[in-house]
C-alpha cells in the first residue's frame, strides 16, 4: 500500500479554544492526520516554541488580544523575544493558538487558506500582512 500522501500536522492548543477546534475540524474534514498537543496539560517546550518562532517572529505567538495578556500587563512592558520565549513556555495561556506545523510549514492562530496550501502540496508565499504565517 502506497504511503499517504497528505502532510501529517501537528496542532497545539487547547481544548476550549474555538481556534483549536476550527483547526482540528478542518483538518479531520479533510482525513488529514493531526498529532494533537494540549498545551494546558504539556505545554511546548521551549525549544518547539524557538521553531516557530524562527519561522514567523516571537510577536507572532503572542495573543496580545487575550485576557491573560492584558491581566500581567505585558503591553506596557519591555521584553527581549528570549525572555518572551521563556514567559510563552512558562505560561501557554499567553500563546496565539493553534500553533499548527507541518514538515517545514508552520501558522499561529487560523490560517485555513495556508492550510490548504500544504494540504495541496504547496507552500505559502510568506507571512500575511499580519505576520501570523509563513514557511522556511
Amino acid at each position: 500500500m502506497p504511503a499517504d500522501p497528505r502532510p501529517a500536522v501537528q496542532v497545539f492548543g487547547r481544548a476550549d479554544s474555538r481556534e483549536t477546534q476550527k483547526a482540528l475540524r478542518f483538518f479531520k474534514e479533510r482525513r488529514v492526520p493531526v498529532h494533537y498537543v494540549d498545551v494546558a496539560r504539556k505545554p511546548p517546550a521551549l525549544g518547539e516554541l524557538r521553531r516557530f518562532a524562527q519561522r514567523l517572529g516571537v510577536a507572532a505567538l503572542v495573543d496580545s488580544a487575550g485576557r491573560r495578556y492584558r491581566d500581567l500587563g505585558l503591553a506596557y512592558l519591555r521584553s527581549s523575544d528570549d525572555e518572551l520565549l521563556e514567559r510563552l513556555a512558562a505560561d501557554p495561556a499567553l500563546l496565539r493558538l493553534p500553533l499548527v506545523r507541518s514538515g517545514s510549514s508552520f501558522s499561529a492562530g487560523l490560517a485555513e487558506p495556508d492550510w490548504t496550501a500544504w494540504i495541496r502540496g504547496g507552500d505559502t508565499a510568506g507571512p500575511d500582512a499580519s505576520g501570523r504565517t509563513g514557511r522556511s
